[in-house]
């Protein structure tokens, strides 16, 4: 497998933030013929150096967090009496009902949600599978898609939980390029260049984390590669220098699509555990397989499920709200950063981050520890991937006093 982060960075927490409790990946290090196998059974997962500085700063005079994407912990809840509403109808009725594509209400609402996006995206309410997760969600079509030893395209440049959910299906990840100067567009180029044989998908995220990009056009490459895509759009609504994210199906009509998303992001409820697969165009193909997986796991529970078309109807307003948060951020920052000498930050297609492009420094570890020194916590950008340059991930759903005092710092310390 190719390794382009360690699991200091690359672990995931509930809320899909990583986990800095882990240090560095020891997989070129010679086998311990103590060591038992298994997954990632001959790595190092004491704590790196940041992890270690961030506890001690912790105990110590703590210190400003621009890396949280956990909206619970900003002061975004989703409004409770509209759960207690969802729930209300549940309790009176509750039946086991097992489906393997998930509760029909609940995959109707999606359904509804989809032909409303821009540009709409029509699917039958069997294209539709529920799931705990997009983490389960990804096993699953990996599971689907993959035997052991083939791979998957995935961005160089990426959110680093791929990797993980790869092993466990002893799938290879091959990283295609992203180009900074072009917004992070997808190097096509670079996309048909890393497929071979054995590769059985394309890995898209849109918008992007942690860059924002937003797949806006049809394009050539997976036409000519004529491959499965996953497509996650988990941030989908959370657009910046772009009007809207087109649903990739919509797009692309004559490719196999797998759309990912689920309520962790879109409603801000992590703990609730919902996500769903939509299938578009000839993936539909793989929908008694795939009906299978799912059943075998049968992971989404009764209770969110049922509370899902409620959520639909009186919730989007919430996410509107977070919206918002995040787009002033991104606004007040742009502004403030507009002149800085030593920090480029250019306007997101979406998404809820900043990563901005930091001159000056060769040493984005060093960057962050001299950061985490002055009162602010950051992330390199080799949390994210094989990044060219010295980049930094600024979580734009803090808090705006947080944001603006921390911002003010990283400005001064660069």
């Amino acid at each position: 497998m190719t390794h382009w982060y360690t699991p200091s960075q690359a672990l995931h927490a509930n809320f899909g933030e990583p986990v800095q409790s882990v240090g560095l990946v020891a997989l070129l290090a010679p086998h311990h013929p103590h060591l038992m196998p298994g997954f990632f059974a001959h790595d190092d997962l004491s704590p790196n150096l940041i992890e270690q500085a961030r506890l001690a700063r912790l105990t110590a005079d703590g210190y400003l967090d621009l890396t949280s994407s956990n909206p619970t912990t900003q002061g975004l809840v989703f409004p409770p009496d509209i759960l207690a509403q969802a729930a209300a109808d549940y309790w009176p009725t509750r039946r086991y009902a097992p489906d393997a594509h998930g509760d029909p209400a609940a995959r109707a609402a999606i359904q509804r949600y989809y032909a409303a996006r821009t540009p709409p995206l029509a699917l039958a309410v069997d294209d539709i599978f529920l799931t705990a997760s997009t983490s389960e969600a990804y096993s699953l079509l990996f599971a689907l898609l993959c035997d052991p030893g083939d791979n998957v395209l995935a961005p160089a440049v990426t959110y680093p939980l791929f990797e993980y959910l790869a092993a466990l299906h002893h799938v290879e990840l091959r990283p295609y390029a992203m180009d900074e100067e072009r917004g992070w567009q997808i190097n096509e180029p670079s996309l048909l260049g890393a497929a071979d044989a054995r590769t059985r998908a394309v890995l898209l995220v849109s918008p992007h984390n942690p860059t924002g990009m937003i797949i806006g056009q049809p394009m050539a490459a997976l036409d000519t590669l004529g491959l499965p895509v996953i497509c996650d759009e988990v941030f989908a609504p959370f657009c910046f220098g772009a009007t809207h994210t087109p649903p990739l199906g919509a797009l692309q009509p004559t490719l196999p699509v797998f759309h990912l998303n689920g309520i962790s992001k879109l409603f801000a409820l992590p703990d609730l555990k919902l996500g769903w697969i939509a299938l578009s165009g000839p993936a539909r193909q793989w929908a008694a397989r795939l009906a299978l997986l799912n059943d075998t796991f049968l992971s989404g529970n009764s209770l969110t499920q049922a509370m899902l078309p409620t959520l639909f109807a009186a919730g989007l307003s919430f996410t509107q709200t977070l919206h918002a948060r995040v787009n002033a951020n991104l606004h007040w920052a742009l502004a403030y950063l507009a002149d800085h000498r030593y920090l480029r930050a250019a306007p997101p297609d979406g998404g809820y981050y900043l990563f901005p492009h930091v001159l000056g420094w060769r040493d984005e570890e060093a960057l962050v520890l001299h950061l985490l020194d002055q009162g602010v916590l950051t992330h390199p950008g080799f949390f994210y991937g094989d990044v060219p340059g010295v980049h930094l991930m600024l979580s734009a759903l803090t808090t705006p006093e947080v944001w603006q005092r921390g911002l003010v710092i990283v400005a001064n310390n660069c």
